[in-house]
Protein backbone atom coordinates (compact mmCIF):
# COMPACT_ATOMS: atom_id res chain seq x y z
CA UNK A 1 0.00 0.00 0.00
CA UNK A 2 1.00 3.35 -0.67
CA UNK A 3 1.63 6.40 1.49
CA UNK A 4 -1.74 7.52 1.62
CA UNK A 5 -4.32 6.27 4.11
CA UNK A 6 -6.44 3.70 3.24
CA UNK A 7 -9.47 5.96 1.88
CA UNK A 8 -7.76 9.34 0.77
CA UNK A 9 -8.16 10.03 -2.52
CA UNK A 10 -9.67 6.53 -3.33
CA UNK A 11 -12.47 6.08 -6.03
CA UNK A 12 -15.26 4.30 -3.79
CA UNK A 13 -17.86 4.62 -6.73
CA UNK A 14 -21.27 3.30 -5.18
CA UNK A 15 -19.72 1.19 -2.20
CA UNK A 16 -21.71 -0.07 0.62
CA UNK A 17 -20.18 1.27 3.75
CA UNK A 18 -23.38 1.26 5.70
CA UNK A 19 -23.15 1.43 9.56
CA UNK A 20 -19.06 1.12 9.37
CA UNK A 21 -17.07 3.50 11.72
CA UNK A 22 -15.78 5.77 9.72
CA UNK A 23 -14.93 8.32 12.68
CA UNK A 24 -11.60 10.84 11.62
CA UNK A 25 -10.98 8.92 8.29
CA UNK A 26 -9.48 11.10 5.74
CA UNK A 27 -11.73 10.91 3.07
CA UNK A 28 -10.49 14.45 1.29
CA UNK A 29 -11.15 14.17 -2.44
CA UNK A 30 -12.81 10.76 -2.31
CA UNK A 31 -15.87 9.78 -4.72
CA UNK A 32 -17.92 8.48 -2.94
CA UNK A 33 -20.65 8.91 -5.75
CA UNK A 34 -24.69 6.67 -4.80
CA UNK A 35 -22.78 5.25 -1.27
CA UNK A 36 -24.59 3.34 0.73
CA UNK A 37 -23.48 5.27 4.31
CA UNK A 38 -26.25 4.84 5.97
CA UNK A 39 -26.08 4.88 10.09
CA UNK A 40 -22.46 4.86 9.04
CA UNK A 41 -20.40 6.58 11.60
CA UNK A 42 -18.29 10.00 10.28
CA UNK A 43 -18.07 12.22 13.29
CA UNK A 44 -15.23 14.66 12.67
CA UNK A 45 -14.27 13.12 9.18
CA UNK A 46 -12.26 15.24 6.92
CA UNK A 47 -13.97 14.64 3.30
CA UNK A 48 -12.84 18.20 1.88
CA UNK A 49 -13.76 18.12 -1.81
CA UNK A 50 -15.24 14.62 -1.57
CA UNK A 51 -18.39 13.61 -4.14
CA UNK A 52 -20.96 12.20 -2.51
CA UNK A 53 -23.39 12.84 -5.37
CA UNK A 54 -26.84 10.85 -4.69
CA UNK A 55 -25.38 9.42 -1.66
CA UNK A 56 -27.74 7.92 1.17
CA UNK A 57 -26.51 9.16 4.57
CA UNK A 58 -29.96 8.36 6.14
CA UNK A 59 -29.31 8.35 10.00
CA UNK A 60 -25.65 9.00 9.52
CA UNK A 61 -23.65 10.72 12.07
CA UNK A 62 -21.68 13.26 10.58
CA UNK A 63 -21.37 15.61 13.66
CA UNK A 64 -18.00 17.92 13.22
CA UNK A 65 -17.28 16.46 9.99
CA UNK A 66 -15.79 18.69 7.74
CA UNK A 67 -17.95 18.76 4.50
CA UNK A 68 -16.25 21.49 2.88
CA UNK A 69 -16.76 22.29 -0.77
CA UNK A 70 -18.56 18.68 -1.48
CA UNK A 71 -21.32 17.54 -3.75
CA UNK A 72 -24.23 16.83 -1.81
CA UNK A 73 -26.42 17.12 -4.90
CA UNK A 74 -29.66 15.25 -4.29
CA UNK A 75 -28.31 12.81 -1.15
CA UNK A 76 -30.27 11.12 1.37
CA UNK A 77 -29.31 12.91 4.56
CA UNK A 78 -33.13 12.18 6.10
CA UNK A 79 -32.47 12.23 10.23
CA UNK A 80 -28.59 12.34 9.29
CA UNK A 81 -26.51 14.28 12.23
CA UNK A 82 -24.86 16.73 11.25
CA UNK A 83 -24.79 19.09 13.93
CA UNK A 84 -21.29 21.26 13.87
CA UNK A 85 -20.33 20.15 10.55
CA UNK A 86 -18.70 22.24 8.36
CA UNK A 87 -20.85 22.27 4.86
CA UNK A 88 -19.02 26.00 3.93
CA UNK A 89 -19.16 26.07 0.09
CA UNK A 90 -21.39 22.62 -0.23
CA UNK A 91 -23.82 21.72 -2.67
CA UNK A 92 -26.88 20.53 -1.31
CA UNK A 93 -29.66 21.02 -4.08
CA UNK A 94 -32.11 18.28 -4.60
CA UNK A 95 -30.61 17.04 -0.77
CA UNK A 96 -33.26 15.35 1.41
CA UNK A 97 -32.79 17.20 4.65
CA UNK A 98 -35.83 16.09 6.67
CA UNK A 99 -35.47 15.93 10.14
CA UNK A 100 -31.74 16.39 9.79
CA UNK A 101 -30.03 17.62 13.16
CA UNK A 102 -27.99 21.41 11.67
CA UNK A 103 -27.81 22.74 15.03
CA UNK A 104 -24.08 24.39 14.91
CA UNK A 105 -23.43 23.60 11.38
CA UNK A 106 -21.57 26.14 9.08
CA UNK A 107 -23.81 26.45 6.08
CA UNK A 108 -21.71 29.63 4.75
CA UNK A 109 -21.82 29.91 0.67
CA UNK A 110 -23.61 26.59 0.62
CA UNK A 111 -25.94 25.84 -1.91
CA UNK A 112 -28.84 24.96 -0.62
CA UNK A 113 -32.16 22.75 -1.79
CA UNK A 114 -35.02 24.84 -2.72
CA UNK A 115 -37.30 26.79 -0.16
CA UNK A 116 -34.42 25.35 2.54
CA UNK A 117 -32.54 28.51 3.17
CA UNK A 118 -36.04 30.39 4.48
CA UNK A 119 -36.84 27.56 6.66
CA UNK A 120 -33.14 27.51 8.27
CA UNK A 121 -33.11 31.30 8.52
CA UNK A 122 -36.80 31.29 10.18
CA UNK A 123 -35.52 28.35 12.69
CA UNK A 124 -31.89 30.54 13.73
CA UNK A 125 -29.94 28.55 12.02
CA UNK A 126 -28.32 30.66 9.35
Amino acid sequence: MSDETEHEKKNLYKPNLRGDDLREADLRQADLCKADLRQAIMREANLVGANLKEANLRGANLEGAHLINVNLRAASMHRANLSEANLEEADLRQANLTWANLRGADLSWATLPEGWREVLQDAGLL
